[in-house]
């Protein structure tokens, strides 16, 4: 009897203890709550594959680390990849960024493709239509995007498409030149986003322009506003653009607030040194291109980003921004006259080693 109350009474005290009993059923599980990453934090890394395949090791906190690894560890939440139509060696072509962008998923990240509609470089300088195009009316030219923005779709179905890379004066020249054919440029523009609504609702669209000056961005998203598009993507590069971060901010609140539009600096990027490691010119060489308080060091690299990533966040409409080249190393050699324009604005130093800027990335 000694032994069945002894029992008894270490069954009450459990009973007391833990706060249960035979008719009490266990506390609900408390989920956090799911905090919303919109900002987007993203990096161009369109160079990786062929870097990769070059046999390049590069490296974080002492050790060798596959770069999307580096990336979201750091907080990076985007990856933003190029697309070329048919590139000269494959590169940037729809089976490469295709591998890179399913790696990417795997990976927890988002993609957001910059869609060149070239077989090569577009930018305000060139917009040259892919050699496959070329001779197409321009009725036939209109089919041609729809089919090739639907396959994108299909094939990738990214989170983020851009209509077009840094199209000042339009895409798909002579055609779709914005100023001398303005009306066929808004058509294929149109085109691209109808296409992009039907095959995938969710998927956000940019347009982008490459440019902060208030009365230029003003011209051109008042000549697109008829066209279907989320975003508004702006490449900042102070070598090009001007110095005056203060612009940055005033011109994107602008542009939010007459066009109804959230605004992304698509394409920005500073240098950690004003040296070399090949025999390519580099696009950033001279203190003369340097913002002030800002000084070509690994520090200062970091910095600028935080006062562009700052700045963004402090703005009315700005709802974040990318990184331009931080994998472009000089991958083919110390002697390439044809290696990279921006290895001393890159990721990683020269021994291929990750710098501080990478902490940028981070949520706050």
């Amino acid at each position: 009897m000694k032994k069945a109350l002894t029992i008894l009474s270490l069954f009450a005290l459990l009973t007391i203890q833990f706060g249960c009993s035979s008719s009490d059923s266990p506390d609900p599980v408390v989920e956090p709550p799911v905090v919303a990453d919109d900002f987007i934090r993203a990096a161009d890394i369109s160079f990786l594959p062929e870097i990769e395949s070059a046999g390049i090791v590069l490296s974080n906190n002492g050790k060798a680390e596959d770069m999307l690894t580096t990336l979201k560890n750091a907080g990076c939440n985007t990856i933003r990849i190029r697309l070329w139509k048919n590139p000269a060696g494959g590169h940037s072509g729809l089976t490469e960024v295709k591998a890179l962008a399913a790696r990417v998923k795997q990976a927890g990240l988002k993609v957001w493709l910059t869609v060149h509609y070239s077989d090569t470089w577009a930018d305000p300088a060139a917009q040259t239509t892919p050699a496959e195009w070329k001779d197409l009316s321009f009725t036939d030219l209109k089919t041609a995007v729809a089919t090739y923005t639907s396959t994108i779709i299909t094939e990738i179905n990214p989170d983020i498409i851009q209509i077009g890379n840094e199209i000042n004066s339009g895409l798909l020249w002579p055609q779709g030149h914005l100023i001398n054919q303005e009306v066929q440029c808004i058509a294929l523009l149109s085109t691209a986003s109808a296409t992009i609504r039907s095959k995938a609702p969710k998927t956000k669209i940019m347009i982008h322009y490459a440019g902060i000056k208030a009365s230029d961005t003003d011209w051109f998203f008042t000549k697109v506003k008829s066209v279907d598009y989320d975003y508004i993507g702006l490449s900042y590069y102070p070598v090009w653009h001007g110095k005056d971060l203060t612009v940055v901010k005033s011109t994107i609140d602008a542009l939010g607030t007459k066009f109804s539009k959230k605004v992304v600096i698509a394409e920005t990027a500073y240098p950690f040194t004003l040296g070399y490691n090949d025999w390519t010119n580099n696009i950033v060489g001279l203190d003369s291109q340097l913002v002030s308080g800002y000084p070509a060091t690994p520090e200062g690299q970091k910095s600028f980003m935080l006062a562009i990533k700052n700045l963004v966040k402090t703005s009315q409409s700005g709802i974040g921004f990318s990184y331009w080249g931080g994998e472009w190393i000089s991958f083919k050699g110390k002697e390439a006259t044809n290696g990279s324009t921006f290895e001393n604005q890159a990721f990683y130093d020269f021994e291929n080693k990750s710098l501080p800027v990478l902490s940028v990335f981070n949520l706050n």
